[in-house]
Order: C-alpha cells, then sequence, then structure tokens
C-alpha cells in the first residue's frame, strides 16, 4: 500500500533511478527554461534579468525556496524569470520572450528523444545501459509536459503572454480585473481535468518520436 507522498511511491513503484532522473530534469529543465526567457529579454534590450541577478544556473534563484520546497511534499514546482515589458524593443517582442522558454524544451526534448534512440540500439548493456535509457526517457517526457503545458493560453502560462501579444482582446482580458479568477479556473482545469491528456499526450508523442527517430537510426 502507497504513503501517498510521491517521492516513496515513485521509489517503491519505479526505483531510485526514475526518481532521481525525475528531480533532475524537473529542476534542470525548469531553469533552462528561465533562463531562455531571460536570454530572450536581453537580447530584446531589458537587462532586469542580469540587474536581478537571474542569469544564472543556480535552481534557488529560479525557482525559489517554495516551489522547491513544495516540489519535495506534493512533486509540483514551477519558476520566474523577471522581465521588465516596457523596455522591450520589438511589436511581438514580449511573445518572443515568453516563446524562448518553451523552445528551450523542445531543444530538450529532442535531445533527449535521439538520446533515448540511440543507446536503446547501441548503449550499453545491463542495468547501465537501462538506467541510462530511463534516465534520457524521463527527460524527454517531462520536457514535452512542459512545452505543452507552457503553451496553453492561461495566465500566467506563456502561452497567454503569446496570444495577448497577437490579439488585442486577449489581452485586455487577461490584464483585465478578472485576470486572477480565469488564471484560478485554467491551472484547476488543466491540473483536475486535462492533467491526464496532457500527460498521456506527452508520453505517446515523446514514444511515437523516439521509435520513428531508431528506425531512421537502422
Amino acid at each position: 500500500m502507497g504513503t501517498g507522498w510521491w517521492v516513496a511511491e515513485t521509489l517503491h513503484g519505479a526505483g531510485v533511478i526514475a526518481l532521481l532522473s525525475w528531480v533532475f530534469w524537473v529542476i534542470f529543465a525548469i531553469t533552462l527554461h528561465e533562463l531562455g526567457h531571460g536570454v530572450a529579454a536581453i537580447r530584446a534590450g531589458d537587462d532586469t534579468p542580469i540587474r536581478t541577478g537571474h542569469m544564472t544556473m543556480n535552481p534557488v534563484v529560479h525557482m525559489g525556496w517554495t516551489s522547491l520546497i513544495v516540489f519535495a511534499l506534493v512533486g509540483i514546482a514551477w519558476g520566474a524569470m523577471p522581465v521588465s515589458p516596457w523596455k522591450l524593443r520589438g511589436r511581438h517582442a514580449d511573445a518572443a520572450v515568453a516563446f524562448a522558454g518553451p523552445a528551450v524544451n523542445v531543444g530538450l526534448w529532442v535531445l533527449c528523444v535521439v538520446a533515448t534512440a540511440v543507446l536503446s540500439l547501441w548503449g550499453p548493456s545491463g542495468s547501465f545501459g537501462e538506467n541510462l535509457v530511463q534516465f534520457f526517457w524521463t527527460g524527454a517526457f517531462l520536457n514535452a509536459v512542459l512545452l505543452v503545458l507552457n503553451l496553453l493560453p492561461i495566465p500566467p502560462l506563456d502561452g497567454s503572454r503569446i496570444v495577448a501579444s497577437f490579439v488585442p482582446s486577449y489581452r485586455g482580458l487577461v490584464e483585465g480585473p478578472n485576470a486572477g479568477m480565469i488564471s484560478l479556473v485554467g491551472i484547476l482545469f488543466v491540473f483536475f481535468v486535462a492533467g491526464d491528456f496532457l500527460f498521456g499526450a506527452a508520453r505517446e508523442g515523446s514514444l511515437w518520436s523516439i521509435a520513428q527517430v531508431a528506425q531512421l537510426l537502422t
């Protein structure tokens, strides 16, 4: 019988390598995701990420202790990159900065998909090889989840800033007095209604992509 704590459940069901892989990829992917926002903001003329000391690989800076503690307790984490939109140059610079984070997840996802396919075909035999495959498979899956989740047009997710940059009426909605309620309802819908679909799509899409890469390599 499980304890209800996600760490214990993962250890019991999948093992220590699965848990360590999950922890690494959540923290690493969120950190690089936020750095992607920071690099894009700097390129667009906003030095806020530099002035606030956020251009670092330190996950505590990007996630904060609250996010890390919540992650340890319930397995949910988030990050943030301070940006000053009024400093950005370009008509749709805000959208470019918002998309930069998910773009990093795309790059990590591709890397992990290819690595999983290659290791599945020609990787070391035995438990070491299996652990490597599990490590990169976890990276592929989690980056796919972060990509799809962050592109949803729900504030404060990146997708809302992208859509708002191109649709003025939507910008008025997400920046209006009801923005907080819209955000709360949207996030609750994702986690309690659409969560299974999101995770399923990330899993199946990654598995299909790994199979296609493996087929191309053989």
